[in-house]
């Protein structure tokens, strides 16, 4: 039970979106850390261990009740208690490639990080030919960038949750 009780958590986890990118589960982003469940006479009791992108990120609160929402849709999930954990940080090499790849879709480059180096490509036309235009975007965890081969604006996921 607990190998098909655990797939069917990360499936339920996979559902859960990341409020302002909805191309990105929390899976995708590499929030996931750690689960935990405890049998009882009628179920489960599930805690979900999950670091957040950025240091006080404001979406924190409806991340939680989501993941709580999602897991509580699993067969015999009682109780769900989801706890943030701040160290260590997050960090943009967690993201998996399907995250990648959502966020490129979404026009949000994923960063990262290459000999101490913040390296950021266009999630248009691929360039690293790009200048940062203001380091805080429309969210805590994101920059602005411009694309000096395509000229197109753009976000970029900042590549550590403590690094500004």
């Amino acid at each position: 039970m607990t190998i098909l009780l655990e797939q069917e958590i990360r499936d339920a986890l996979d559902t859960v979106k990341d409020p302002e990118i909805d191309a990105v589960s929390i899976l995708d982003l590499g929030m996931f850390e750690a689960m935990e469940w405890t049998e009882t006479a009628v179920g489960y009791d599930v805690r979900i261990t999950l670091l957040p992108t950025f240091l006080g990120c404001p979406a924190l609160e409806i991340i939680q009740k989501n993941t709580e929402s999602a897991l509580l849709q699993v067969p015999r999930v009682n109780t769900v208690k989801v706890v943030f954990l701040f160290d260590p940080p997050w960090t943009s090499d967690r993201i998996t490639e399907q995250g990648i790849a959502g966020l490129k879709s979404f026009g949000i480059a994923p960063p990262r990080v290459v000999d101490g180096k913040w390296e950021i490509d266009c999630p248009y036309c691929g360039s690293t030919f790009v200048s940062i235009e203001n380091l805080f975007g429309p969210t805590a965890c994101r920059s602005i960038l411009y694309c000096k081969s395509c000229k197109n604006p753009f976000e970029a996921m900042k590549p550590v949750s403590t690094l500004m």
